[in-house]
């Protein structure tokens, strides 16, 4: 399937479910992200062979840009964003071992000086949350408890289930030998598979369910640029020295801005 990426305020979602036609009542409206969106269909684009659109705003689609950059080292442009925050979208609705290619539209050098530059983030409100500022480290300085609980290559399904349950966790991050971060475990698919219709041995190790740690962020990072990947449904890790420090869930947040007020 070929899935496209509009950004809020083009008109392109709206003629392509139109079937190639601008429907009476569709008004572009102003938006930051370049080189995305138009007010008419441009003659090169074959419309036909879209399967489905996802819309991004503007503040989503710099937001994963910036992430982009700092966590893959992706020096990409602000349709780039738009590209990863559409895709994401979608790829909530699949099902389980589809696998996704998204195309970086645009390169990340002609906007040092705009999306790229936290002024400008808050001078059009991309930046403007109470707390957005707010550091990871002091999140997790704020947490209760704040012992981290961490998995090993090569520990058994039975004991990372035992030290979920005694601490109450639904995820872990998983560590190499030398305390590096590999990934993360978490109960839905330790209970997947245990469901399985095959033999389960007391010393099956996890090292199989193991999955990318999806959101993992310095300690510095402030909690605006970490949203995204929140609200996406990922838990935060924090890894300083490639080693993981801490992990942020929404709770956490939420417990933190309710403390605030």
């Amino acid at each position: 399937q070929i899935v496209g990426v509009d950004i809020e305020g083009s008109i392109l979602t709206e003629i392509w479910q139109n079937k190639g036609i601008i429907p009476s009542g569709a008004y572009p409206k102003t938006y930051k992200v370049e080189g995305i969106g138009e007010d008419f269909l441009p003659g090169a684009m074959d419309i036909t062979v879209v399967d489905a659109i996802e819309r991004a705003g503007d503040r989503e689609s710099f937001l994963w840009a910036r992430q982009l950059v700092r966590q893959e080292g992706i020096f990409a442009g602000g349709s780039s964003g738009s590209a990863i925050a559409g895709a994401i979208k979608y790829c909530r609705k699949l099902p389980a071992g589809r696998i996704p290619v998204v195309i970086l539209p645009d390169s990340g050098s002609r906007y040092l000086s705009k999306f790229y530059d936290d002024k400008w983030m808050r001078e059009f409100g991309f930046l403007s949350m109470e707390f957005g500022e707010t550091a990871l480290a002091d999140l997790l300085l704020a947490k209760p408890n704040k012992m981290l609980q961490t998995a090993a290559l090569g520990d058994s399904i039975r004991k990372v289930v035992s030290v979920m349950h005694q601490n109450a966790v639904s995820q872990m991050p998983v560590v190499g030998a030398d305390g590096s971060l590999v990934g993360l475990i978490e109960e839905v698919d330790l209970l997947n598979h245990m469901l399985e219709e095959h033999d389960h041995s007391n010393d099956e190790k996890i090292d199989a369910l193991i999955q990318n740690a999806g959101a993992v962020f310095p300690p510095e990072t402030p909690l605006e640029e970490a949203m995204p990947s929140l609200t996406a449904g990922y838990a935060l890790i924090v890894v300083e020295n490639s080693k993981p420090i801490g992990i942020l869930t929404k709770i956490d947040v939420l417990d933190y801005v309710a403390g605030k007020i």
